[in-house]
């Protein structure tokens, strides 16, 4: 399977290489890059080095088009979207890593991004949590990779919220970031001297991942309602934790939860509920495409905890915008992702 990415020098772009080159069944043919255009990529990402030989093109839709079957876009929100008609048109699968065709309802988009330009499109786009939407990735046309708040925030959540156990109007997330998830245009608050030895909210009230966050666990508790989100910004280079609390609507104890979401996740490759007792950690996630998932009831509270921890570049972006791929082409859905996490 013929592969290019549109859009591969960030962080998310790197990532993709980095897993494409080394997929059993596709070849990564194409990368492009306006900044870097015609040099090579080990150039801009040294760690490549002896895995391709592939320089950055400045081209357009259409000549990367004409070179694939699959294009992977890892632009920025209001980009995507004038590029994916493009490919879509020429008959070819397009794995969206933005913004532009998550949310389903137009008027919701605009209101948190920018205008949307092609929103013919949008009823072709499948939402790309492969834990959920499975079948209908399978015959997709137009993938919208999630982002790596919601993902951590959905995959934690689902059990729970399919079994109806949640008073959906307390929950609460609270997540911490990698400053990875910033992206590698620079900037003053994502600088070392910023940054090491802090530890901050940013963006409360406001993250623009609210609206898709709230539309996917929406749609999981059957009912439309609002969540209080607030990301944080970690000292580190990857992963997110996830910590979410909500009110009970029944009794529960922790064995019968922690049964309820290991069940829930039995055929799941990629998410790992920890023992009881026990919690995830960002370190045991890195560098692989693992959700791991914490449990905890408190009886005083009847409340319930769930910790959730991922990689915000692998599971969070390119690693489940490879697994989407590999349900799109009936490959092995762990092609190119079996790899461990980096520990420590």
């Amino acid at each position: 399977m013929k592969t290019a990415i549109f859009g591969a020098s960030g962080y998310t772009g790197q990532e993709l290489i980095r897993i494409l080159t080394g997929h059993p069944e596709a070849e990564l043919v194409a990368v492009t890059s306006r900044r870097f255009a015609s040099q090579p990529v080990t150039e801009v990402f040294p760690s490549l080095c002896g895995l391709t030989a592939l320089k950055y093109q400045n081209a357009t839709p259409a000549d990367i088009a004409a070179a694939c079957d699959i294009v992977f876009l890892a632009l920025p929100h209001g980009i995507s979207m004038e590029m994916a008609p493009i490919f879509i048109s020429a008959g070819k699968k397009v794995i969206d890593l933005s913004a532009d065709y998550r949310l389903r309802d137009v008027a919701t988009y605009e209101k948190w991004y920018v205008q949307h330009t092609s929103a013919g499109i949008l009823k072709d786009a499948v939402y790309g949590i492969p834990e959920l939407y499975r079948q209908k990735i399978k015959d997709a046309s137009l993938i919208a990779n999630p982002g790596c708040y919601p993902t951590s925030i959905i995959l934690g959540l689902a059990p729970a919220l399919k079994n109806k156990l949640l008073a959906v109007d307390t929950i609460i997330a609270d997540s911490a970031s990698g400053v990875s998830g910033a992206g590698r245009e620079p900037q003053t608050g994502s600088l070392f001297c910023e940054v090491d030895g802090g530890f901050k909210a940013y963006k409360v009230g406001k993250h623009r991942h609210t609206p898709e966050i709230e539309q996917e666990l929406s749609a999981l508790a059957g009912e439309t309602f609002a969540i209080s989100f607030t990301p944080h910004l970690l000292p580190v280079k990857r992963g997110i934790l996830s910590t979410i609390y909500a009110n009970l609507r029944k009794d529960i104890t922790m064995p019968e939860l922690h049964s309820l979401y290991s069940s829930f996740y039995a055929e799941e490759k990629f998410v790992r509920i920890c023992p009881a007792g026990s919690f995830p950690n960002i370190s045991s996630v890195c560098g692989s495409n693992f959700c791991d998932i914490g449990l905890a009831v408190d009886p005083r509270t009847k409340r319930v905890i769930i910790i959730s921890a991922i990689d915000n570049l692998v599971k969070g972006a390119a690693g489940q915008a490879v697994q989407n791929m590999n349900i799109l082409c009936n490959f092995k859905e762990d092609a190119g992702l079996q790899t461990a996490p980096i520990y420590p």
